[in-house]
């Protein structure tokens, strides 16, 4: 039995999110405790609720305590099976999430698997659509393995709607782990704004506010392609394509928010991951990185390190859970410049 409390590391849903994974992966039963217990609203929320039954849904688990509000929950789970779902999140809930439960399994299945998702694309305290296509896939096909993605629709809330096709493929042997060191050379970098059913002078002005302080081209600001019919929603994001790894910043604008705050809430993070230049991946990608890499030094007995900008408690948390789990190590090394976390084989 895997034994967790849910108001460890950052007390919110992603010690839920891993539990469930793990549980899937080493064919273990899960308990949880005290779900959400740092949160204002404890308990399982709709998107947490969503993550469970997709869980269930790929493994054929059998649960208790899957209900909203419900604080405590226990995962029997049943072989991973590879196939096409269709998992739904009522209004905005993040459905990004939902593939980070079930991604893990799905890609140590015996096959190929497609999964249409709909709900949030772009959501407070969730990666948005676009940081997992540019940011993450790209180190899934690093193992081995691939992960693509399409958008069919963005969802912003609170309506949400938004719908994406992700197609999982397995490695055709045991994942591949690497190390990730530095970032390597800026070749590319961008801005670009979603703003779709508001007026366009409000995007204008997050990129106008965003290059006069960046100084980047014109050609580097771009309105994004989302559909009015889509909106109302507003996220700013910047992109950084390095030599090695690529970064995705977002910004979300909300009522009586003034378009100069939401570009410099994004000039926030894009400077704080800058200054860290020593760091290859910023502190959203380290957590999703972890669970990644941890499953590759599993499968194929090799180690594996990346540097980061921030250890996050987020990044905490999952270095925490994994070795409860999995017959691997997972160390924050702080001694240098940036922290350094180190992957490997248990004994």
């Amino acid at each position: 039995m895997i034994e967790l409390d849910g108001s460890e590391g950052e007390g919110g849903g992603q010690i839920l999110r891993t539990g469930l994974a793990l549980a899937m992966l080493a064919q273990r039963p899960l308990a949880i405790e005290r779900i959400r217990a740092g949160r204002p609203k404890p308990g399982l929320m709709r998107q947490h609720l969503a993550c469970v039954q997709a869980a269930a849904a790929v493994c054929g688990a059998r649960v208790q305590g899957a209900e909203l509000g419900a604080q405590a929950l226990r995962f029997e789970p049943g072989p991973v099976r590879a196939g096409a779902y269709r998992f739904a999140i009522a209004g905005a809930g993040s459905c990004l999430l939902v593939l980070q439960t079930v991604l893990p399994a799905l890609l140590l299945a015996d096959g190929p698997s497609t999964l249409h998702l709909s709900g949030g694309t772009h959501n407070p305290w969730a990666p948005p659509f676009h940081f997992v296509e540019r940011a993450f896939a790209p180190l899934v096909r690093r193992t081995g393995a691939e992960l693509d993605l399409t958008l069919r629709r963005h969802g912003f809330h609170p309506a949400g709607g938004g719908e994406v096709l992700a197609t999982v493929t397995p490695a055709a042997g045991a994942l591949q782990p690497f190390d990730l060191m530095a970032r390597g050379e800026l070749r590319e970098a961008w801005a670009d704004c979603l703003a779709p059913g508001l007026p366009r002078r409000i995007a204008a002005r997050e990129l106008a506010v965003f290059g006069e302080a960046t100084r980047w081209a014109p050609e580097q600001l771009r309105h994004g392609d989302a559909r009015q019919d889509e909106g109302p929603g507003n996220a700013l994001m910047a992109t950084l394509v390095h030599e090695h790894a690529t970064e995705v910043f977002m910004a979300l604008g909300e009522k009586s928010l003034p378009s100069e705050q939401v570009a410099r809430r994004l000039l926030g993070e894009m400077r704080a991951f800058q200054a860290r230049p020593a760091a290859a991946v910023g502190p959203h990608l380290a957590d999703q990185l972890a669970l990644l890499l941890a499953l590759a030094v599993w499968r194929s007995g090799r180690p594996a390190r990346f540097s980061c900008s921030q250890a996050t408690p987020h990044l905490r948390t999952q270095c925490a859970v994994i070795p409860r789990v999995l017959p691997v190590t997972a160390a924050i090394d702080e001694a240098g410049a940036v922290p350094v976390v180190r992957l490997a084989p248990a004994g």
